[in-house]
């Protein structure tokens, strides 16, 4: 059994198993297959490249390349050995090409996914920087990969190389490692403000918080896989860490998506419970306190042209000409303020929701506070007082 086995065959089927459970999940949240976002079909396109990866792997393991070990004498190579050695050196690029694939598509639905999540609040700014500093490091590590370390491209496969950039790639090794361990570090930084202000069970916190510490450990495997790399380019410890680091990245981006599906496999209660911060009131009994509000106020706003209490027994008919007999019209103001505070709200809730998981009582999110000239009480409604001069 190879190095790869058991151990790559339980990442792969449960990186599967996790995807496929998120898809569910965004259906329940989305309402339709057909209202998945991009992120859902880019995930899937990472398991893809990842299929590639993982069958590469295994026939590297077992294939010589390019990479002479020092003092070996080529010319005593017969051609059945160079022949196999070229074609080794052929999936080490096609290895390599997957894991950048899997790994960067895999940090581009995270940043799709944290765009939505804080469209309102100011992190988003935060997210478009490092979507631009992801794109921008992928395009400039390609580029040098495929057109500057080695040239002509050809020498990728040549044995023997006339560069040991062409076998050894120790400048692209480089170049990944700061590009990729750097970005990661940015992307697992961003969702940490926004995990702290929601107002979600301490116990449900922690889980969350660690589903995506696990990006702590793509980082690891990420520099270990460089480190077996440089430090031992002739074994095979390398190759397990590279699948390591894309199973880890899949995961961390797909396990905070799957909550609706468990939720409903194991009858668990939603993650909100209903702590959204001070300031919320229960729907039903600010309703009747508001009803009551609108009561009240209706039953003491008097109009100033309005006979007094001790002139009630005026007729009907008087007062009717005491009216008409005013030269000046009936003039009405109002004065209303309204005050709306949501954006702590977005900030408490937003990763919630974003999660697919629907917060249990969506009305006392945010609060709406009403001041109105010649009125004590204020409400979730808009309250008007009517002034005669």
């Amino acid at each position: 059994m190879s190095i790869l086995e058991p151990e790559s065959s339980i990442w792969y089927c449960f990186c599967w198993l996790v995807v496929a459970t998120r898809l569910v999940a965004r259906r329940i949240h989305l309402g339709s297959w057909k209202a998945l976002q991009v992120d859902d079909y880019l995930i899937v396109g990472a398991m893809v490249t990842d299929s590639i990866l993982m069958a590469t792997m295994h026939v590297i393991i077992n294939t010589s390349s390019n990479l002479i070990a020092p003092g070996e004498d080529v010319s005593r190579f017969t051609q059945k050995e160079v022949n196999d050695r070229i074609f080794g050196s052929k999936l080490v690029l096609v290895v390599e090409q997957m894991q950048i694939l899997t790994v960067w598509i895999v940090k581009a639905c995270l940043l799709l996914m944290y765009h939505r999540m804080t469209a309102l609040l100011p992190q988003h700014k935060i997210v478009k920087v490092v979507a631009c500093y992801v794109a921008i490091g992928f395009v400039v590590m390609e580029v040098l990969y495929l057109g500057v370390w080695c040239r002509p491209f050809t020498q990728y496969w040549a044995v023997p190389p006339n560069s040991v950039q062409c076998s050894a790639a120790t400048n692209h090794l480089i170049t990944n490692a700061v590009l990729n361990i750097s970005s990661d570090v940015m992307i697992i930084i961003i969702p940490m403000p926004l995990l702290f202000k929601v107002k979600i069970p301490t116990k449900n916190k922690a889980i969350l918080m660690g589903v995506f510490l696990i990006g702590t450990f793509t980082i690891v495997a990420a520099a270990l896989n460089k480190y077996y790399s440089f430090t031992n380019p002739f074994g095979q410890e390398w190759t397990i860490w590279y699948l390591r680091e894309s199973y880890t990245a899949i995961l961390c981006a797909n396990l905070p998506l799957t909550w609706p599906v468990l939720q409903r496999i194991f009858n668990l209660s939603s993650w909100s419970h209903n702590s959204y911060g001070t300031g919320q009131y229960p729907s039903q009994s600010r309703g009747r306190n508001t009803a009551s509000v609108f009561r009240s106020h209706a039953t003491r706003t008097k109009l100033p042209s309005e006979p007094s209490s001790n002139n009630r027994s005026v007729r009907r008919t008087e007062s009717e000409e005491q009216i008409n007999r005013n030269t000046e019209p009936l003039k009405i103001y109002q004065n209303t303020e309204i005050i709306i505070n949501s954006t702590s709200a977005k900030e408490l809730d937003t990763t919630v929701v974003e999660l697919g998981v629907l917060p249990e009582a969506r009305t006392g999110r945010s609060s709406i506070d009403t001041k109105n000239s010649g009125s004590e009480s204020s409400g979730r409604g808009v309250t008007t007082t009517c002034q005669a001069v």
